[in-house]
């Protein structure tokens, strides 16, 4: 019966034993759970560079860099028309034909004449020929004439010959020294008309060309390599010369045209890049460059036209788009990020809370306060991995603030993750959790 007792009495005491220790386990753990601070909702933004500046956008239509009419030069029927609005033509190409039925007739004519003046040239040599042999035979005829002469003068002293006979003799010398002077002299006729009419065989040719010139242009062909913007004339209507058959655009470089206030217009200069967007190409940014300031400005609206040529390598632009154009401002970027994220560490003293309005710039762009010296505040910086982020305080240079925005000079770098808003209040190391809204690196 003892022993009984005694195996109750340990049951017992084990129970209790057992109790005792499961319920200071439970105590431990309450207070482990108790000392731990809950992870605070947060939403995070990604700093990045940006400018603060101000730009205004300005408006304009796009046109081709240039236009060009392309005219008919001589008179004729427009037998054939091969393009069309919006066809791309290339330098040279044919893109018309007029009829050249009477210019084939005249350039046949033309080669007539050719021919004919060259008939005349080879006459003409002919003669000369002819006229020299004649001199060659007036020649030996006077060397003949006054060998006798000089023979029967020599008779005549010695008496073998009468001295009339003498006479004739060098009579018939000067007659023939007579008719080779005349022959010389026909050489030389002879020679100016070959001369004369090769001239005319020239102006002949020159004719014949001209002519083929301008059956030439019956083929009208494309000056530029473009884009057709407009048919003026239609196939079967007589053209005479200076009419237009179609209007070509240039579209290596477009041309925006827009207008800007004399208050405004000294911020522009020549050869300044400025940014482009078409609502055609709404996540595009194009580069542009000012190519022309006008001098004259509207007396009433007082705007000035400036001429802006943006590159169109791909052809993507055409004519009579919409174009948004803002001019650079030269500022250098910033590391940017939102102004409520120096409201999660408190908002800074006055005179930093409204910098845009009056707080001056000085240094390197730096915020100055009224001692001279760049403001400081404190933002939240997510560290850790994706499952358990922690925000980490830390001391930035904040500069100008504009529409929602602050600029940090210094303590932040491109790509940190900032604290814009919070569900609690943070303190330096305390965990966090990433809201939906929260935007991720790239």
């Amino acid at each position: 019966m003892k022993a009984i007792w005694m195996s109750l009495a340990i049951a017992s005491l084990s129970v209790a034993t057992v109790s005792c220790s499961s319920q200071a386990d439970k105590g431990a753990s309450q207070a482990q759970t108790q000392g731990q601070k809950p992870a605070i909702a947060v939403d995070v933004a990604i700093a990045s560079l940006d400018n603060l500046q101000t730009q205004t956008e300005y408006t304009g239509t796009t046109a081709p860099i240039r236009e060009v009419s392309v005219k008919s030069r001589i008179e004729g029927r427009l037998l054939e028309l091969n393009v069309d609005v919006g066809d791309r033509v290339e330098s040279g190409q044919a893109i018309a034909q007029l009829d050249d039925a009477v210019l084939s007739a005249t350039v046949l004519q033309a080669e007539a004449e050719v021919a004919a003046r060259e008939a005349e040239v080879s006459q003409a040599s002919a003669a000369v020929g002819n006229a020299r042999a004649q001199v060659e035979r007036a020649r030996l005829e006077y060397q003949q004439a006054q060998a006798d002469a000089n023979r029967f003068a020599q008779l005549a002293k010695e008496g073998a010959v009468s001295p009339q006979t003498a006479e004739n003799a060098i009579t018939q010398a000067r007659t023939a020294e007579q008719s080779l002077r005349s022959a010389q002299q026909q050489v030389s006729l002879q020679q100016q008309t070959v001369g004369a009419t090769s001239q005319r065989v020239l102006a002949q040719e020159a004719i014949r060309l001209r002519e083929i010139e301008r059956q030439s242009y019956t083929t009208i062909a494309s000056p530029i390599s473009g884009v057709v913007l407009e048919r003026v004339s239609e196939t079967g209507n007589l053209l005479f010369a200076g009419n237009d058959v179609v209007k070509l655009g240039d579209f290596s470089q477009i041309k925006v045209n827009v207008l800007i206030s004399e208050l405004d217009i000294a911020k522009v200069r020549l050869n300044q890049s400025v940014d482009v967007k078409f609502d055609t190409f709404p996540n595009q940014k194009f580069t542009g460059t000012v190519r022309r300031i006008s001098p004259v400005a509207d007396p009433v609206a007082r705007l000035i036209p400036v001429e802006i040529v943006v590159p169109n390598r791909d052809n993507k632009l055409g004519s009579g788009q919409l174009a948004r154009v803002q001019f650079s401002s030269g500022q250098q970027r910033q590391i940017v990020v939102a102004e409520t994220a120096l409201e999660v560490a408190g908002r800074p003293s006055a005179p930093s809370a409204n910098l845009s309005a009056g707080t001056k710039t000085g240094g390197a762009g730096k915020s100055m306060g009224g001692q001279g010296k760049p403001k400081t505040a404190t933002v939240f910086v997510i560290t850790g991995d994706q499952e358990s982020p922690k925000a980490v305080a830390k001391q930035v240079t904040i500069g100008d603030r504009r529409d929602g925005k602050v600029a940090i000079l210094s303590g932040l770098q491109e790509g940190d993750r900032i604290v814009v808003r919070s569900g609690g209040k943070l303190q330096d190391g305390d965990a966090v959790k990433l809201s939906v809204l929260s935007q991720s690196s790239k």
